[in-house]
């Protein structure tokens, strides 16, 4: 941990596939709280490894695990993970309400999308964290129906400590099943800005969770999603947040996944620095 407190990151890894490369770029930027979204287990793609076991063997960390999907083609499943320089006291997963049926995606899985949230002991003092993964094959009020089942937890888990939530929420202002809208997005750039502009009023769960309190980060929403689309450049999105309560934060931004010539993810995360946090409990 910096003596300036502890680093934070919110990363959707993709299923982590490239562990080696991963390790590498995990090692370089040393979070100390690391809110991961999309790590296999046991699946053909990753090599049949549990990738978050080997990612905290490896750098030396605490975690915990929660299998968001069993996936049917690959063997194995994919969740969320915590990992943690702290000493993790307790986990939890909370699973959201089912928004899409993913068995009869050509993904053919069976589960449902979760929040994993985990209390650290932080110097002897509590620090509820959490990752999270909204559903994209909805629409903006199917998130805000998953997020306020993790507010509403957090509330109950945590209600004397500072929390730090972060994750893939999935933010892109429409429901990922509409092709035809992301194609006219991807040939109207005046319309794409305008989604990307107008993401806090499209996606009220972001309003939401400044109702319950959370500073939302970064503030100025950069982009971190780019999606591929065929013959076309990758469409960007502002789908990943860090949400704060209770702490003071310094140097947030986006971490890029662009290592030299090599992407280890369609997604970017996003960082902050704790430098304070409000008094909470001793664990």
């Amino acid at each position: 941990m910096s003596a300036h407190g502890p680093e934070v990151l919110a990363l959707n890894m993709e299923r982590g596939i490239r562990l080696d490369a991963w390790v590498a770029f995990l090692e370089a930027c040393r979070p100390d709280i690391l809110l991961a979204s999309e790590l296999d287990v046991g699946c053909d793609r990753s090599r049949k490894l549990d990738v978050p076991a080997e990612l905290a063997r490896q750098l030396r960390l605490h975690y915990v695990f929660a299998e968001e999907f069993r996936e049917l083609t690959q063997g194995g499943s994919h969740g969320n993970a915590i990992f943690s320089r702290y000493p993790i006291k307790w986990a939890k997963t909370v699973t959201l309400p089912r928004e899409y049926d993913w068995f009869f995606d050509v993904q053919k899985r069976t589960g449902d999308r979760c929040a994993l949230l985990a209390q650290l002991d932080v110097g002897g003092k509590a620090l509820g964290v959490g990752s999270i993964h909204l559903e994209n094959r909805t629409g903006p009020e199917g998130r805000v129906r998953q997020l306020r089942t993790v507010l509403e937890e957090a509330e109950r888990f945590f209600p004397h400590c500072p929390i730090v939530l972060g994750g893939d929420l999935n933010t892109n202002g429409f429901d990922g099943r509409d092709k035809a809208l992301i194609q006219k997005l991807a040939q109207e750039p005046e319309l794409h800005r305008q989604y990307l502009e107008e993401v806090f009023t499209r996606e009220p769960c972001l309003s939401l969770a400044m109702e319950y309190g959370y500073r939302i980060l970064p503030e100025n929403g950069g982009i971190t999603r780019r999606k591929e689309l065929p013959g076309r450049a990758p469409l960007t999105l502002r789908l990943d947040w860090l949400l704060v309560k209770g702490v003071s934060i310094t140097d947030s931004g986006i971490l890029s996944t662009k290592v030299g010539d090599l992407t280890l993810s369609d997604h970017d995360g996003v960082r902050a620095r704790i430098i304070k946090q409000s008094t909470g409990t001793a664990v």
